[in-house]
């Protein structure tokens, strides 16, 4: 589809200029039958450049692009007024591609938005960074300690931040799977989580962005980026995201568990007890390991389904364990609510990459 909508745009900029070549004698254009003076031949010329630099910037994935395209379309269409009996069929081709150049500038818009918060927590993170030690390990539980033994956290850096892309599935209570793509920053010294989603529902390219900062938390999931379809900033989301948050640090940034705001309770061998506070909100969940050390589940009762924003048993098992920069990383995890009813698969991620300490 991409490289039939850039033909679509690059003929019809060709199409304009047949104007300028009427307008200027160049050629003899039938198709024309309403002379053309040479300043609306000029303009003619010119939207048909505007309309194949549009086309080249879209197909090197330049967001200007659209910006572009709508300007041209504009003016394309005006220029259709004029000459409506020779031109009219080019309505068809502008509104195509003003329908298309707008949701993709809407989209950029979106997205610019999780962007522009990552640059603003980018700015906070320390220049220096300390190794882990065997010291740092010696309060925690059996259990945890030898999760982070295993996953080799010792004589690695402290983690201040981590990047992660996932591929995956989501659905909703008696909705059907869709696909996504996402793209997330932690950061740890201020609690911060920043994760946008792309994914298709029901055909509809559907975005989303779950913000989590010091004191707030805000979910809004657009579809087309135009239409909001959820527009969440309650404060009861803050706990729900704080549990979010955290369950990220378990999974992905274990050496992060060393960390104050994280009190500990052993349970026993395979399992203990976490306490974790951000900003005056405290959380808990059970870790559960297995014989290895690998963390396979994370349960916690303070997450919120967002239908009805009551906590509900919450729970992300968690497997398939690989080695990416230096540490033992699962790298498939499902989230799932335990309803009274039944149990629910949510969501099925899929490790892409994650990156630790990055500066963009």
């Amino acid at each position: 589809m991409k490289y039939v909508f850039s033909f679509l745009v690059l003929l019809h900029g060709l199409i304009h200029f047949m104007g300028f070549a009427k307008a200027f004698h160049f050629a003899k254009i039938e198709q024309l039958t309403k002379d053309i003076s040479k300043p609306t031949g000029v303009l003619w010329l010119i939207t048909g450049v505007l309309f194949i630099v549009a086309m080249l910037l879209y197909l090197f994935k330049n967001d200007f692009w659209a910006v572009l395209a709508i300007l041209a379309t504009i003016v394309s269409q005006i220029i259709i007024f004029f000459f409506w009996k020779d031109a009219k069929f080019g309505t068809i081709a502008n509104f195509i591609i003003l329908v298309v150049s707008i949701i993709s500038w809407a989209t950029t818009n979106f997205e610019n938005s999780y962007k522009k918060d990552v640059v603003i927590a980018m700015s906070s993170i320390p220049k220096e960074v300390e190794l882990i030690t065997t010291k740092d390990l010696q309060h925690l539980p059996v259990s945890v300690k030898k999760y982070l033994n295993y996953v080799g956290v010792v004589d690695q850096p402290k983690v201040y931040n981590f990047k992660i892309v996932f591929e995956g599935e989501m659905r909703e209570k008696g909705k059907d799977w869709f696909l996504f793509t996402s793209e997330q920053y932690n950061f740890i010294e201020t609690p911060t989580r920043l994760f946008f989603m792309k994914g298709k529902v029901s055909g509809l390219p559907t975005n989303g962005y779950h913000k989590y900062l010091k004191n707030e938390a805000s979910m809004t999931i657009k579809v087309l980026s135009l239409f909001p379809v959820v527009k969440i900033d309650s404060p009861e989301l803050f706990q729900t995201e704080t549990v979010t948050y955290f369950n990220d640090l378990c999974l992905f940034a274990p050496a992060s568990l060393i960390n104050k705001n994280i009190q500990w309770e052993e349970i026993n061998e395979r399992s203990a007890k976490a306490i974790f506070t951000s900003n005056g909100i405290t959380i808990s969940a059970i870790l559960h390991f297995n014989e290895k050390g690998q963390l396979i589940n994370f349960v916690s009762n303070d997450r919120s389904a967002v239908s009805g924003m009551k906590p509900i048993p919450f729970s992300t098992p968690a497997k398939e364990y690989k080695r990416i920069n230096g540490l033992l990383i699962p790298t498939y995890g499902e989230t799932i609510w335990h309803y009274p009813e039944a149990d629910f698969t949510y969501g099925k991620f899929y490790l892409k990459t994650i990156e630790f300490n990055t500066v963009q």
